[in-house]
């Protein structure tokens, strides 16, 4: 393989990485906005901007002997968007649907 031909494809493949990563991080900039503008819609028109899951929390104690113990509180609803992202501060319900159980290390 001659030394252009190689420096071709090294430029080739450095330009097919740049094009990539734009187009995902464009893609993903543009389903941020999109999901922006569909939350304050929902907001604005009160049409369940926000929703509410069911959660079981329990503590894991570690003790001295190495041991763990588990404390268990009662369910409690939890609020929730209904967006892809994070917004006003609540997790997704997509998300929180999948992790109904909360464990919190003591």
């Amino acid at each position: 393989m001659s030394p252009v031909l190689s420096g071709r494809i090294k430029q080739f493949l450095k330009r097919l990485i740049v094009v990539g990563f734009s187009c995902a991080l464009g893609a993903t900039a543009l389903a941020y906005a999109g999901d922006y503008a569909v939350f304050r819609y929902r907001v604005a028109a009160n049409r369940q901007p926000f929703g509410q899951i069911t959660i079981t929390s329990y503590d894991a104690v570690a003790q001295k002997s190495g041991k763990t113990v588990f404390l268990f509180n009662p369910p409690e609803a939890q609020t929730c968007v209904n967006a892809l992202f994070p917004r006003a501060g609540y997790v997704p319900c997509w998300y929180l649907q999948r992790h109904t159980e909360q464990r919190t290390n003591i």
